[in-house]
């Protein structure tokens, strides 16, 4: 049987509803596991090293096709094989990041869905200004290895430009570094941004935010769901279900380097109410008329 190897950067249960959204659009095309395919699954568990060995695995194993997602994990296994085909179910700046030389040619054995688009920066930023009015100084929290950071931290800075709010940036690589950061931004911002970092450590990242009573901003829904204020960004379970149907084309012929690399077509706006009563905010009627999601 087709053999895909699944990369995935987390731990399997803090990806298990993106994992379902590919497995049951795999059904929808024809796709059983045990039936005609076998997924090999792997998981980094947060461990950044774990991914090149994975990879390798993969590699020795002579996998059917490899599926990533984010950016690092699709990296690891560019650089792991340039024959095996590779699907990245997300990926933050596929060509800034060096996964692929064009959008509409991608090249080589490898193809994905974007999970950036121009103005998101601007647009989430602008959201957020409804729900913090006296917004003035906006911290950043980043994966400074990340590529896809670079991307978003520079359109934020143009967008915080126009609005006349002050970026300030605190780089982060591991989680034993938040109490420490924590402790410097909490009397210098009014709220923080938190770019693609720590994403196993979400649910702590929104408590020390909250016990600093400081609102917070986030590209990715499962921030919210884990405590965060507020999310504009890409529905996720609806690119690993068009990940599905790039991987359904290539098991059935077609060749990565022939298949654009897409970009968002769904877009969440997700609020939490009950963060916001902690931090004695008003969610404006208006935007949660607006919000694909209201937690409560």
């Amino acid at each position: 049987m087709l053999v895909i190897g699944l990369l995935g950067s987390d731990a399997a249960p803090a990806q298990s509803e993106w994992t379902a959204a590919f497995l049951q659009r795999l059904r929808e095309l024809g796709w059983s596991e045990g039936r005609n395919i076998i997924i090999d699954y792997r998981w980094g568990e947060g461990h950044s090293e774990r991914f090149s060995e994975i990879a390798a695995e993969f590699v020795q194993r002579k996998v059917t096709l490899i599926l990533t997602h984010n950016t690092p994990p699709t990296l690891a296994a560019k650089q792991a094989t340039s024959t095996i085909p590779i699907v990245f179910a997300t990926a933050g700046d596929p060509i800034g990041a060096g996964i692929v030389p064009s959008l509409a040619r991608p090249g080589s054995n490898i193809t994905g869905l974007s999970s950036q688009t121009p103005d998101a920066a601007g647009k989430r930023l602008e959201l957020f200004q409804q729900v913090v009015p006296g917004l003035h100084r906006l911290a950043t929290l980043a994966d400074v290895d990340n590529p896809y950071a670079a991307l978003d931290f520079r359109q934020l800075h143009e967008a915080a430009r126009i609005l006349g709010i002050e970026v300030l940036s605190f780089e982060i690589r591991r989680s034993e570094e938040l109490d420490s950061v924590f402790d410097t931004l909490k009397r210098r911002t009014d709220a923080i941004y938190v770019l693609p970092v720590l994403f196993a450590n979400r649910a702590r990242i929104n408590a020390l935010a909250l016990s600093a009573r400081l609102p917070t901003l986030h590209g990715v829904r499962e921030y919210v769901e884990a405590g965060g204020l507020m999310s504009y960004g890409p529905n996720w379970p609806s690119m690993w279900r068009r990940a599905a149907d790039l991987v359904d084309k290539i098991l059935r012929g077609a060749k990565p380097a022939e298949i654009p690399v897409e970009q968002p077509t769904e877009f969440d706006l997700v609020i939490n109410l009950k963060t916001a009563k902690a931090l004695g905010l008003t969610i404006p009627d208006k935007l949660l008329a607006l919000a694909n999601a209201v937690i409560e």
